[in-house]
């Protein structure tokens, strides 16, 4: 196939009629007759309000003689493409006594456990919360009415902490199973847009539907999937994986596990220490959600408060170095989203951000954070990372007094006083929120920081530090606060067989990369053992 790269198509235009254009004055043609193509990428461009284009990478077939055509055109952006596919493991020789345990349905679970299911391993899948459909019917029910379910909650069941969230899929890792994942998720319901936009994102009303289908598929290939099945302790002998613990009483024979718990599964990282599986604690982020309206940011990134529908609501991405060193940057931006009840613990509060696919709510909102090394977590234990979140949720739960998010104006954060009334922005946190100084459920040092970033973030972003915007607090499940060693075959040291994977584990930070490892943990196990005789 031939690539064109960086088409320049003005965003007031009729995009589709004018990329066939571009693509036929790029190569010379005077038709597409007989010539398909397919958009690889596209991004925007609105580095100037006055000038905003939208940039596309397209890949066309069907043409004869590419290289001459290529040649013909005389410019790098043109080129004949060789494509690499992603290309399935090739099975092992070692018997497997057991099918292999997948601990974990997040994204790192689902797609190990669904290549070993479809390459006839008969996967088991073991999930501590509830399948989506009922999951949903528990995460409404604590928004609604602040009944906490903590085995069925933002953090835990089927399609882990990502499905109530943006289903955002963006990775800056370069690896050929993204593409592999993203092609899987569009198997699976996703809209084929997210195979080429440059932030592509699913959105949680369609992510319910994808992970309910993946589920299916697995179950379809041989697998099981278990709910309400905690995995509360390791069984090993001799170094060597021999089973898994559920729910305290049932063993499961095991000589291959794949650890894919989640960044919040506390009580199993307890477990896992109690158990000497070697873990070591990991820097992450905290801080607070920031809400703005939607028609603000659209105006100040696009210059326009209601953008053309192909540009959708605009999203930014901010960084800042303060000057008490640390870094302070926006993350999980949500256009036209909600901030999210996210707690898995009862007594604390912890927000999220959450958007759906359209993208259309009134308000965006971003995770405004620090980052905290384990040199600021007190004591040397190795969970003293995951101590010091339950802290800072533990004083948001009493700053409010419930499960309702303590929540300050920019503008009083700013100065340092407390909130009486709210102004344009209407917080989108349910149950509720109560006005409280965030300075009290924040390390000093991350207080100061914001108050330093904001207004910088404000000179990037007109109004970003409005008065009556809203600070939301707080924000602690940015990633694992420690990390499951794994050794140079993915196993764990304390335990051959066991494979630490995804983000729980430390090494993925994301849907999209944490699906990757799920992947290239299902390889190894494929690739040394031959798959289960029926």
């Amino acid at each position: 196939m031939i690539r064109i790269s960086h088409i320049k198509i003005a965003a007031g235009k009729a995009q589709a009629s004018a990329l066939e254009q571009e693509i036929k004055r790029a190569l010379r043609l005077k038709s597409l007759q007989g010539i398909s193509y397919h958009i690889r990428k596209k991004s925007v461009d609105a580095r100037k309000k006055e000038s905003i284009f939208c940039i596309y990478m397209v890949d066309v077939e069907g043409i004869a003689d590419e290289q001459r055509v290529v040649q013909k055109c005389h410019k790098d952006t043109i080129t004949v493409l060789k494509e690499e596919c992603y290309m399935e493991p090739v099975p092992g020789t070692q018997s497997l006594s057991y099918a292999p345990v997948v601990i974990g349905a997040g994204p790192a679970g689902l797609f190990a456990a669904l290549l070993l299911a479809e390459l006839g391993y008969r996967p088991i899948l073991l999930e501590r919360g509830q399948d989506v459909e009922r999951r949903t019917v528990d995460v409404e029910r604590f928004w609604q009415t602040g009944e906490l379910d903590t085995a069925s909650n933002v953090q835990f069941g089927e399609g882990g902490a990502g499905t109530f969230s943006d289903g955002k899929l963006n990775s800056v890792i370069k690896d050929i199973r993204c593409r592999k994942v993203l092609e899987s998720f569009v198997r699976f319901g996703a809209p084929e847009e997210i195979l080429y936009q440059a932030k592509p994102h699913i959105g949680t009303d369609h992510l319910k539907l994808v992970v309910k289908n993946m589920r299916q598929a697995i179950v379809a290939a041989g697998g099981q999937v278990r709910f309400c099945s905690q995995v509360t302790g390791i069984q090993k002998e001799n170094g060597v994986l021999t089973g898994v613990e559920i729910n305290g009483s049932e063993v499961l024979p095991a000589n291959a596990a794949i650890l894919a718990i989640g960044h919040s599964a506390r009580d199993t990282f307890a477990a896992l220490q109690e158990q000497q599986i070697m873990m070591e604690p990991k820097a992450f982020a905290i801080g607070l959600r920031v809400e703005h309206l939607q028609r603000m940011i659209n105006l100040a990134q696009y210059g326009m408060e209601e953008p053309y529908a192909h540009l959708g609501a605009a999203d930014y991405k901010l960084t800042y170095q303060a000057s008490n060193g640390r870094a302070v940057y926006s993350f999980c931006m949500c256009p036209g989203g909600v901030v999210v009840a996210a707690a898995s613990e009862a007594g604390r509060v912890a927000v999220n951000g959450m958007s759906n696919l359209a993208r259309d709510g009134v308000n965006a909102n971003s995770a405004l954070v620090v980052n905290v090394t384990p040199e600021d977590f007190a004591g040397q234990d190795v969970l003293a990372g995951v101590a010091f979140q339950r802290h800072w949720e533990q004083l948001a739960y009493e700053l409010s007094g419930s499960y309702h998010a303590p929540v300050q104006l920019v503008g009083d954060f700013l100065a340092d006083r407390p909130s009486t009334a709210l102004g344009s922005v209407q917080p989108s946190y349910r149950p509720g929120v109560v006005f409280g100084e965030l300075k009290n459920c924040l390390p000093s040092f991350v207080t100061e920081a914001l108050r330093e970033a904001i207004p910088v973030f404000d000179k990037k972003i007109k109004g970003f530090a409005a008065d009556d915007a809203v600070l939301s607090g707080v924000e602690t499940r940015t990633s694992s606060p420690v990390r499951i060693v794994r050794n140079e075959h993915y196993q764990s040291p304390s335990a051959a067989g066991l494979y630490p994977c995804g983000e729980g584990a430390g090494y993925a930070g994301g849907i999209m990369s944490a699906a990757v490892d799920g992947l290239r943990i299902a390889e190894q196990i494929v690739t040394t053992y031959q798959p289960l005789q029926k």
